[in-house]
């Protein structure tokens, strides 16, 4: 970064584990001047911007948007053309579901320098921590990533899940907790078959990470019993029934992943938090 000009920087912060965050995000986080964060990425990451960096949150949530989409964009254009280094820093990848798309098309237009850095996205990490392989030359060779949460002013998906149905492949669901009854009778009415494994994973990579296991008839009922919600990835496909082959995460004990998430941070500011508050 220089002091001369402005740039902005659309960065990936991951799934959850600090962990999982790439070497170039914790060095943009430490050098940048403003950081505009969203409430998927972790707060922790917070802890490695310097003392005088300016911190916006503008996290969304389902039903509330702490700002409106067009003034993130405003924050990004107004504090790069000040001359300032600004890291937009996003769950996930910023090109994953993340309107880091639009981000990169305004700042194209107002002509001001960016860079991203990609992250990994929550569907890899979901299905590595649930023990799910997505691809397996047995049972899957395609994935689909889908979001389950369009423009609420959408009256109908503009996913045509006929076409996901019975493609052989592994389908991970976006932000599809709200949507699961419909998404479930979309693909059945579709023609998937209602014994086909479904995996829910909540808060995925962190130590609260929950996941409930079904079918594509029992799921609805299930998730209801367990309590299931957002934020969590939907994986429906063959290969899941595989899960207890593979399971690793959450049979650690839950007080030493808690401490693990903190291990970043507890050297260098002496400040571990627990990140489930």
């Amino acid at each position: 970064m220089t002091k001369h000009s402005g740039k902005v920087y659309l960065v990936g912060a991951g799934p959850g584990d600090p962990g999982l965050v790439t070497l170039r995000a914790k060095e943009l986080i430490e050098l940048a001047e403003v950081l505009v964060y969203d409430n998927l990425a972790n707060q922790h990451l917070l802890e490695w911007a310097n003392s005088d960096c300016e911190k916006i949150y503008v996290g969304k949530e389902p039903g509330r948007h702490a700002v409106e989409q067009d003034e993130i964009e405003n924050i990004l254009v107004g504090h790069a053309e000040k001359g300032r280094q600004v890291v937009r820093l996003k769950g996930g990848d910023p090109f994953v579901f993340g309107r880091g798309g639009e981000e990169a098309r305004r700042l194209e237009v107002a002509g001001i320098p960016f860079e991203i850095v990609p992250g990994i996205t929550a569907a890899l990490a979901a299905a590595a921590y649930a023990g799910i392989s997505l691809t397996h030359r047995d049972y899957s060779s395609a994935i689909s990533f889908i979001t389950g949460h369009e423009n609420p002013e959408k009256k109908e998906f503009r996913v045509d899940f006929e076409r996901f149905a019975n493609n052989g492949g592994t389908l991970c669901i976006y932000m599809g907790m709200g949507q699961l009854p419909r998404i479930v009778g979309d693909l059945l009415t579709a023609g998937q078959s209602p014994g086909t494994p479904v995996a829910i994973v909540q808060w995925a990579t962190l130590s609260k990470q929950r996941s409930v296991f079904g079918k594509l008839e029992t799921i609805n009922d299930i998730v209801t019993e367990a309590g299931v919600s957002s934020p969590a990835m939907i994986i429906v496909g063959d290969i899941v029934a595989l899960h207890k082959q593979v399971s690793w995460f959450e049979k650690q004990d839950p007080q030493t992943l808690a401490e693990a998430e903190s291990r970043f941070f507890d050297a260098e500011k002496g400040t571990a938090k627990d990140q489930q508050e």
